[in-house]
């Protein structure tokens, strides 16, 4: 069996389960780190597993325009090829098209009048699938729901989706009901396309901040022969930040509950103890990395930025009783000193410390599902 639930919650919908793949086991809740180009940026695979990750997400997208899936198959998959022999999942490269698009849109948060933005041009959708050019380049690229699986195939991922179109938060309904049909055409066409044993499928819910489409993508992706589900749509960004409960209570009801639910995009932490609340079981998120790589540390009152000069005489760690190796081993002063002299080991440190405080969270969150406590 492929998903298998331990223990629901007494007092939510939360639960715990565990996923097998090929290259070992997924215990839910899980939060999956982003290695982007097959690297978390900065750590070693042995690093990741110090902290305690058994499974990562990697992106078509960027892996398919550099170094390339064909490159990659032929140097053994991606697990041979980054090291890492755990599970790992890949994106459909839907969203990275959609950042592309109409997801740079500029003031999506406070501005009235859409000002679009020049790259918008780099993106032609169709019902055949996405026409782009590389943003490293300036090659033209076509992307088909044919095409993201085969390189998906190529890659050699435990866990594959289905292509899909993700809107943005400012598109009309008119606009994201064509988009949804469009996912749910391509979604027909992933399924008869996969042809390689031992991974697993996902399909994509969509149907952007609008009740009726939402509660419509489900019952159709629902329907299908998938293996998991994922749920789109930029639910961290614009008007639809503020509305992700609303979106899971209009599509978790309508999926199958013995099948897993990934949150795509979403790792802010009280996003994810919500979610999980409703039943979500995977995550994935570049947030705390990225907030790494800016001195900005996780910590249980709120996140901590290094590079404040308060901090440059402090001998403290970064959070107090954290068993991580940085906060076992250095001071605030001392890494307050590596951001402002803009030192590798700053970073890195910061990353590793990020994802520990993750990994510990997801921890807790399980212990107390299984405790009847959350």
């Amino acid at each position: 069996m492929f998903f298998k639930i331990l223990k629901k919650s007494k007092k939510s919908k939360a639960r715990l389960g565990l996923i097998k793949t090929p290259h070992g086991r997924i215990r839910t809740p899980a939060f999956l780190p982003v290695a982007t180009r097959a690297t978390i940026k900065s750590l070693t695979p042995s690093d990741l597993r110090k902290i305690g990750f058994s499974a990562l997400l990697c992106n078509t997208y960027h892996l398919y325009l550099r170094p390339g899936h064909k490159i990659i198959q032929k140097l053994g998959g991606l697990h041979q090829f980054m090291n890492w022999h755990g599970p790992i999942i890949t994106d459909s490269g839907g969203f990275q098209v959609f950042s592309l698009g109409s997801g740079l849109k500029e003031g999506v948060n406070k501005i009235k009048k859409v000002k679009q933005s020049n790259h918008e041009k780099l993106v032609k959708i169709n019902q055949k699938g996405v026409s782009f050019k590389s943003h490293l380049d300036g090659s033209c690229h076509c992307l088909t729901p044919q095409k993201s699986i085969q390189i998906q195939e190529a890659l050699g991922a435990d866990i594959i989706f289905a292509f899909d179109e993700c809107t943005s938060p400012l598109d009309n309904k008119q606009y994201t009901e064509e988009a949804m049909e469009r996912t749910h055409q391509w979604a027909e066409v992933c399924l008869k396309t996969k042809k390689r044993k031992g991974q697993f499928l996902f399909g994509i819910v969509q149907g952007g901040p609008f009740q009726d489409l939402r509660q419509k993508s489900a019952q159709f992706i629902a329907s299908l022969p998938f293996d998991g589900f994922g749920i789109g749509g930029a639910l961290g960004q614009g008007n639809l930040k503020g509305r992700m409960k609303e979106v899971l209570d209009w599509t978790i009801p309508h999926l199958p509950e013995n099948k897993p639910r990934h949150l795509l995009g979403i790792g802010y932490l009280d996003d994810m103890k919500k979610a999980i609340k409703k039943g979500i079981d995977l995550f994935d998120c570049v947030y705390p990395t990225r907030l790494a790589r800016h001195g900005t540390f996780l910590t249980k009152q709120g996140e901590l930025n290094i590079l404040n000069s308060s901090y440059q005489r402090d001998k403290k760690p970064i959070m107090k009783n954290c068993s991580c190796y940085v906060c076992q081993n250095f001071s605030r002063a001392y890494l307050n000193h590596l951001f402002k002299n803009k030192e590798m080991l700053g970073p890195r440190l910061a990353t590793f410390h990020n994802l520990w405080f993750i990994y510990e969270l997801m921890e807790k969150i399980r212990k107390d599902i299984k405790d009847d406590k959350f």
